[in-house]
């Protein structure tokens, strides 16, 4: 209510509630009052824009949650930004995991505008909170509904991260880990975001709240890491072999993003056409192989590249490879449709010498005619 509201402003709310998480701090006893005092400083920080100036500014909001975060996931470091991955762990209580949450959702608010970093105490701050991020993605609620609200929040503040800090996503992989690894990297939470991503899509439904989020987050990551860009191309564009189809019809994961391509909201098909965009290093004749020039001409228009070219971020100068299957059908791919079309048979072919003649004297009357009203 409004006069909840004034009366929170008045006493300061937001500093007792600081003050009292940092009493909480590694205490099991207090876990409902923990849990109220980050739904209190999340519909605070939602409310009021200033609030979230004093978190962030003068009450090391910041600190406070991350901390808040990090005990509710009950973190357990090996190495700077590196927590141990126990994988006979429980999955998380209906408590901790509410409470991550709520902390995940204060932490998105205070960190809002937060794409530049300006000194080197806010990239370690924000480096160690992505790396709690990415112990998330790499933990399991009590319930699928509920995992998956937790990586949905985790996702949405991972996107508020600078993205030159999220190459702590994918830190080097030991031998004794037996993760998805690309590179001698473990990429065990990027297949997390992919699987998600795939999840949201399935859906068919809310795709401006539910998918746009973790499109954009791994677009910004495709841009600036490396690695990260081709472990996902390979999963997502691998190189092709089957262009009998057009590329929206199929089950694959490039199959269901160049449908939304073409999608009715004009949010959804931009990410989408972005996403697939960087992945092919910006490059027009590479995104056309992926999806065919109809489905991507909204994505040139809007870029001025409908004669072709590149976009304006550079990529390493790696090269694709095609396959003996694609190069052999390349001659026959329609570049319109984007797949594999049967050679047209001659209509000439059929016809008798007199049924050409009789052809070829009604096109010369239909030139005379046009010459005679001086359109020709």
């Amino acid at each position: 209510s409004a006069v909840a509201q004034k009366l929170s402003l008045e006493l300061n709310l937001a500093a007792m509630l600081c003050n009292l998480l940092e009493k909480c701090k590694d205490q099991q006893f207090v876990g409902d009052i923990k849990c109220f005092d980050l739904r209190l400083l999340f519909l605070l920080s939602l409310l009021h824009t200033d609030i979230r100036s004093q978190l962030r500014q003068e009450l090391q909001g910041v600190q406070v949650l991350t901390q808040a975060l990090e005990s509710s996931l009950s973190v357990r470091w090996t190495e700077e930004y590196k927590a141990a991955e126990d994988r006979d762990r429980p999955p998380l209580s209906l408590q901790e995991t509410d409470c991550a949450i709520e902390a995940l959702k204060a932490l998105f608010n205070v960190t809002l505008d937060s794409w530049n970093v300006h000194s080197e105490n806010e990239s370690h701050q924000f480096r160690y909170m992505a790396a709690i991020l990415r112990h998330c993605l790499l933990t399991t609620g009590p319930t699928e509904d509920k995992t998956e609200e937790l990586h949905s929040n985790a996702i949405n503040l991972l996107s508020n991260v600078p993205v030159s800090c999220l190459d702590v996503l994918i830190k080097p992989s030991s031998q004794e880990e037996t993760d998805i690894k690309y590179n001698g990297m473990n990429m065990g939470a990027i297949q997390i975001l992919l699987d998600f991503m795939e999840k949201r899509i399935d859906k068919g439904s809310s795709y401006r709240e539910g998918l746009t989020p973790v499109l954009s987050l791994l677009t910004e990551c495709c841009r600036t890491h490396r690695n990260i860009r081709k472990f996902i191309k390979a999963q997502v564009l691998p190189p092709l072999r089957d262009v009998s189809n057009r590329p929206e019809v199929g089950t694959t994961v490039r199959n269901k993003l160049v449908r939304l391509m073409t999608h009715v909201d004009l949010g959804v098909k931009q990410i989408a056409a972005e996403f697939l965009f960087v992945l092919c290093k910006e490059r027009v004749d590479s995104l056309l192989k992926y999806t065919g020039y109809g489905n991507a001409a909204g994505l040139l228009a809007a870029r001025g590249l409908l004669a072709g070219g590149r976009g304006d971020h550079w990529y390493s100068d790696d090269e694709d490879t095609d396959t003996e299957e694609y190069k052999s059908a390349k001659p026959n791919i329609n570049l319109i449709t984007g797949h594999l079309e049967e050679p047209m048979p001659n209509p000439m072919d059929e016809m008798t010498e007199e049924q050409k003649e009789y052809e070829a004297m009604k096109l010369v009357n239909m030139f005379d005619k046009l010459s005679r009203v001086s359109v020709l």
